[in-house]
């Protein structure tokens, strides 16, 4: 975990670690199936991996499995774990075990192995031993090992590359949770079979389930789809289709506020801004590969004038037409161009969630076209950037991950080991620590991903570092080098939000709606005591407005007791009363949500005050 305010930190668990608790959750997946058909046997089974918090397994079952259900699962599921099972790999023959699932009746599993490579081995897994009987690990601590009478010929087994742990004992019993019952699709398609998934979460001990499990009923409370409805900051309405975001006036004015600050940050790093259209013609997207590796995750064209236009789903390819529209010289590169451009993927319905994941959204793209020598200190750019603006909103700590050339790759040997020395060197420039994930990158170049740290403790995928050898092939990008040939500039794609809607939702829940005064969607609240204060407190909004601040009168009627709980309640940072006293001396009596009562001000020291927070980006 790397903190902007400190040296790097070690605290990210070791590898070893994070096997075992990958192989705890993997394992708890084959045993919740395997509770789930010794409880229902008419129960087809489907696929179960591991997840970031736990484990899920999808199901096929004539009937919908209840709360009820769920209990008798878990506690299947612990006998099945205190019964302390042994879990054994074995290679199998193909044929051999196409006839033995035939005889099962299982056809997912038909269908899963009829997906693997005829070139790869096919494994499966057993929980209890296949030769009718099973030997306690003498590794496994007794105490997670009940006295229950197991029939030693209890077996069940799916196909599965692994890892699983070596004995289901080596789980801690009270260390499990079941959480829910979900719909979904085999394969994700809708126009296949409904199936039911039960998720699941699995810790090393019973402290961490613990710790997970507040963690979770406090993301409850900080639910962005919740605030924003209560704050009035946007909805997202069937009306106008799943996954579109209407902006309501005070997340609009947030909205600004962000993009300002973007635009700024993004100027004073050397970067120039663009703006590209919403649609381009079919063959655009034909020529960058969109349509023959993204076609599922993009809009069906729609034909103008005989041709087809297609939604963008990304804005890269508009960054390279811009670039194609002028031969540039050695002299000129590096280029920087940046935008906050709205792309639009096609997301199935089952999969939309708020401003996580939604099917319009704007991308805080930018491109970097540079020499091969310049790559390095390009990166270094883009992470000192990065770095202030996620500090800057909040968010100081981060787990940084460098993926690799993967097996399928474009690009010559030496173009590859160029970049991803340059990712490499940025990195220790910065004295970052990150976890390397080798055959993890794109097939068109290494990257840089940056997971940010919020206040409770989640980490949330946000930019991207993005080295591209494909793009410029595929549009024959040249510059003119100093002996005046023609080279392939280097192409570097890079986001720090990632999704301006989705780090907005990362920013409700991080704050809790309580935002800091520089991104409140109110920064200043006026409270007239009755009406006859009103005139004072309309002149001052105005003068507050005219430098820059967003300001608002309570215009309720209400006591003044009530219009300070309202004002709590919607987390105004600063809010101004306007009484007879206020009027005649020409202040405000100023109280603040961090803290409290500043007391009578005049309206120029209240200026000076709230420049200096927002200058700060801190609490008034």
């Amino acid at each position: 975990m790397v903190s902007s305010t400190q040296s790097p930190q070690k605290n990210l668990p070791p590898r070893d670690d994070r096997q075992t608790l990958l192989r705890i959750r993997h394992t708890c997946a084959h045993i919740l199936a395997m509770a789930v058909q010794t409880l229902f046997p008419e129960t087809k089974v489907t696929i179960g991996p591991w997840t970031e918090t736990g484990f899920y397994y999808d199901f096929d079952r004539p009937t919908p499995f209840v709360p009820e259900d769920l209990e008798k699962i878990e506690a299947e599921m612990r006998r099945i774990v205190r019964a302390n099972l042994p879990v054994i790999r074995e290679v199998v023959d193909r044929e051999d075990i196409r006839a033995e699932i035939a005889t099962l009746q299982e056809p997912y599993k038909q269908e899963i192995l009829d997906g693997i490579p005829g070139d790869e081995p096919i494994t499966r897994y057993f929980i209890g031993s296949p030769d009718a009987g099973f030997t306690s690990h003498p590794e496994v601590e007794p105490s997670l090992i009940h006295p229950v009478a197991v029939p030693p010929t209890e077996v069940w087994w799916d196909l599965c590359a692994g890892p699983h742990l070596n004995f289901t004992g080596e789980i801690d019993p009270d260390a499990f949770a079941l959480e829910s019952v979900a719909g979904a699709y085999w394969r994700g398609d809708e126009t296949k079979s409904q199936l039911q998934r039960i998720y699941g979460t699995a810790w090393e001990t019973p402290d961490r389930l613990q710790a997970y499990l507040q963690q979770k009923e406090e993301a409850k409370r900080r639910d962005h789809r919740k605030l924003g409805q209560a704050l009035d900051l946007f909805s997202i309405q069937e009306d106008a289709g799943g996954g579109l975001v209407l902006w309501h006036p005070k997340g609009a004015r947030m909205r600004l506020a962000i993009e300002d600050y973007w635009r700024s940050a993004h100027l004073a790093a050397g970067y120039d801004l663009l703006y590209t259209p919403h649609v381009a013609n079919l063959d655009l997207w034909k020529t960058s590969g969109h349509v023959d590796f993204y076609r599922e995750n993009m809009f069906d064209p729609i034909e103008v004038e005989a041709q087809q236009y297609q939604l963008k789903p990304m804005n890269c390819p508009f960054h390279v037409l811009t670039y194609q529209n002028t031969l540039h010289s050695y002299r000129e590169l590096p280029l920087r161009w940046a935008e906050l451009g709205t792309v639009y993927r096609y997301e199935r319905s089952g999969v939309l969630h708020g401003l996580m994941r939604v099917r319009g959204f704007t991308q805080d793209d930018a491109h970097i076209f540079c020499l091969p020598e310049q790559v390095a200190q390009e990166i270094l750019g883009v992470l000192n950037l990065t770095e202030k603006i996620l500090s800057d909103f909040g968010f100081p700590e981060y787990e940084v991950n460098l993926s690799t050339r993967p097996a399928k790759s474009v690009g010559a040997d030496d173009i590859w080991e160029l970049a991803t020395d340059a990712l490499v060197e940025a990195l220790n420039t910065k004295g970052w620590e990150y976890v390397t994930d080798e055959g993890g990158g794109a097939f068109y170049g290494p990257k840089i991903d940056i997971k940010i740290k919020d206040a409770i403790g989640r980490l949330w995928q946000c930019s991207t570092i993005q080295v591209d050898f494909n793009l410029p092939e595929r549009f024959d990008m040249n510059y003119v080098a100093a002996d005046g040939s023609r080279q392939r500039p280097i192409m570097i794609h890079r986001a720090i939000f990632g999704s301006l809607e989705r780090f907005f939702g990362i920013l409700v829940e991080n704050y809790a709606g309580d935002f800091p005064l520089w991104l409140a969607p109110v920064q200043v609240r006026l409270l007239a005591v009755s009406d006859a204060q009103r005139p004072y407190a309309e002149d001052t909004a105005r003068k507050l407005q005219e430098h820059g601040f967003r300001v608002e009168i309570d215009g309720s009627g209400d006591r003044l007791g009530k219009q300070i709980r309202t004002a709590e309640l919607e987390k105004i940072p600063v809010v101004a009363v306007v009484g007879k006293r206020e009027v005649n001396s020409e202040t405000l009596s100023i109280r603040t949500r961090l803290n409290g009562d500043l007391g009578a001000l005049t309206v120029s020291e209240v200026v000076e005050k709230l420049q200096g927070a927002i200058a700060q980006k801190s609490a008034c």
